[in-house]
C-alpha cells in the first residue's frame, strides 16, 4: 500500500471537482478497493427508516436490506461506533452475505452529527483489519464528507 499522506492527497484530488453524493461514494468505494489489499468487498449502506439499504460498492453481490441493529453493519449504524471483527463467524448475529468472508470492519458515516449509514469492508483473511486501518479509513471518510453534498440524498 502507498503512503497514508499520498492516499489522502489522491482522494482529495479525486473528489475535488465533484459534490454529488452518489458519484463520490462510488469513487470512494473503488478507491479503497484499489488501494487496500486483501478485500473481497467494500461499500456503503445508508439508513432508510429501520433498515440499511445498499449503496455504491465494489465486489460480489451484497445482502440488502439489513435491519438496524442486525449484524456488524446494523450494530455500527445504531451505535455510531466503528467495529472491527477478527472472524465474523464468531460474531453473534453475523449476516453471512459471502461465506468466504472472515473479517470485517464497519465505520459509521456521520455528517453534521447524524449517522447516515456505514462504510463496510470485508476480507477473506482472518484478523485483516488493524487500528491503523481504522484510523486511516476514518480520515479518508472525513475527506469524503468534506467534499460531498449529502443533502440531495434525503438522508440529512
Amino acid at each position: 500500500m502507498i503512503d497514508q499522506s499520498d492516499l489522502k492527497a489522491q482522494l482529495t484530488a479525486l473528489l475535488a471537482d465533484e459534490e454529488d453524493w452518489i458519484a463520490n461514494c462510488a469513487q470512494f468505494s473503488a478507491f479503497v478497493f484499489q488501494f487496500f489489499s486483501g478485500l473481497n468487498w467494500d461499500g456503503f449502506y445508508f439508513k432508510h427508516g429501520v433498515q440499511l439499504k445498499l449503496g455504491p460498492f465494489q465486489g460480489k453481490v451484497a445482502c440488502n436490506p439489513i435491519a438496524l441493529g442486525m449484524g456488524v453493519c446494523g450494530k455500527a449504524a445504531t451505535t455510531g461506533k466503528a467495529i472491527r471483527v477478527k472472524d465474523v463467524h464468531d460474531f453473534p448475529g453475523h449476516i453471512a452475505c459471502d461465506p468466504v468472508s472472515h473479517s470485517e470492519m464497519v465505520l459509521p458515516l456521520a455528517v453534521q452529527g447524524k449517522v447516515l449509514g456505514v462504510f463496510d469492508l470485508d476480507s477473506p483473511q482472518r484478523n485483516r483489519f488493524t487500528q491503523k486501518d481504522q484510523s486511516l479509513l476514518t480520515d479518508l471518510l472525513e475527506i469524503l464528507i468534506e467534499k460531498t453534498d449529502f443533502k440531495p440524498s434525503g438522508l440529512l
